[in-house]
């Protein structure tokens, strides 16, 4: 019996041990040439008390990017009534992106970027998990026939980070999921979907079983409410490379970062921080090392996080720095 349980935990040792070395020794390829991107969220904007359209052009014509994420909430495209959607804003970002030939990839569905994550309108909120589902569809059938043709598109995200539990969302549903990004497959072949999983908290399969692209999240720094204190990411570069090679391997897919941490995260919502709090998680200092992170991760294509707070830093606070730092990934040879 002694022999069995010693031979048991000799074999656990030795598979935790050779996990340990695969995700935490080693180094991935230096890429020389990543395509940077922004996040872009008009609710975000607007929360900063900044002029979205301003904060918007300025990252075409100031920051110089040409690779945006824009986040489609559905409390605002149908947020005042079933069936009634609003498109204005959402058609004039797209008509922007166009006259500069940049690139969109468009955040939609129920789960899509920025607190509280599912947002979902006053009007659909009491109605029964199969109807809000009915609902959903219908708006990814709007969404994606309204703008499928438009030269900016380059994908859909579809939800975001579907299959990690943060947010407020009333439910989950991975067959669900799996109708959605059916749908928008069958209404636009022509661009791939993007499925996202968190970087830190998940080996990215699901997402790979789903989308045509896996799309992670890297962060470094965050306000750990589960611990009450603010915590450094333990894992180095080449552990984003290992599961990026796993997932290669086993599912064909390509990784891009969709959500590189550049904007501070705190035990309350940005606009309810002070800067000195803010500057606990992102400050110039920290956001070049992210960057240098970023860099040694070994994928080939990255969308920043926090545009908007950089903007707000610059305009309000006449903190420029970090601003002036994320042009220097935007040179003119890329546009």
């Amino acid at each position: 019996m002694r022999k069995k349980l010693f031979f048991i935990f000799g074999f656990f040792f030795f598979i935790f041990l050779g996990s340990v070395l695969y995700f935490f020794v080693g180094s991935a390829p230096a890429q020389k040439d990543i395509a940077w991107g922004v996040n872009f969220s008009q609710m975000h904007a607007e929360h900063l008390t900044l002029d979205w359209r301003a904060v918007y052009a300025a990252l075409f014509d100031d920051l110089g990017a040409r690779r945006i994420k824009i986040a489609v909430q559905w409390d605002f495209i149908e947020g005042d009534a079933q069936d009634e959607y609003f498109f204005n804003d959402i058609d004039w970002q797209v008509r922007e992106a166009e006259q500069r030939n940049a690139k969109l990839l468009l955040a939609i569905g129920m789960k899509t970027p920025r607190w509280p994550e599912c947002h979902i309108p006053q009007w659909a909120k009491n109605l029964s998990k199969e109807d809000q589902q009915k609902q959903i569809l219908e708006l990814l059938q709007a969404i994606v026939g309204r703008y499928r043709n438009s030269p900016a598109i380059w994908g859909w995200q579809v939800e975001n980070e579907p299959f990690f539990a943060f947010g407020e969302c009333p439910w989950a549903d991975s067959a669900f999921y799996r109708k959605e990004i059916a749908l928008v497959k069958s209404l636009d072949p022509d661009h791939p979907v993007v499925a996202t999983t968190s970087g830190e908290g998940s080996f990215w399969t699901r997402a790979a079983r789903t989308g045509d692209i896996v799309g992670t999240t890297l962060y470094r720094k965050v306000w750990f409410r589960q611990l009450n204190l603010y915590v450094n990411y333990p894992f180095p570069p080449v552990f984003y490379w290992r599961k990026v090679q796993l997932i290669n391997t086993f599912f064909g897919k390509e990784v891009i970062g969709v959500e590189l941490q550049a904007e501070p995260w705190g035990p309350k919502l940005l606009y309810d921080l002070s800067l000195k709090e803010q500057m606990k998680t992102m400050n110039l200092s920290q956001f070049q090392k992210n960057i240098e992170f970023a860099k040694r991760t070994g994928l080939k294509e990255f969308y920043l996080w926090g545009a908007e707070w950089w903007y707000w830093l610059k305009e309000t606070q006449n903190n420029p720095a970090i601003w002036d730092e994320a042009e220097k990934l935007f040179p003119s040879t890329q546009y």
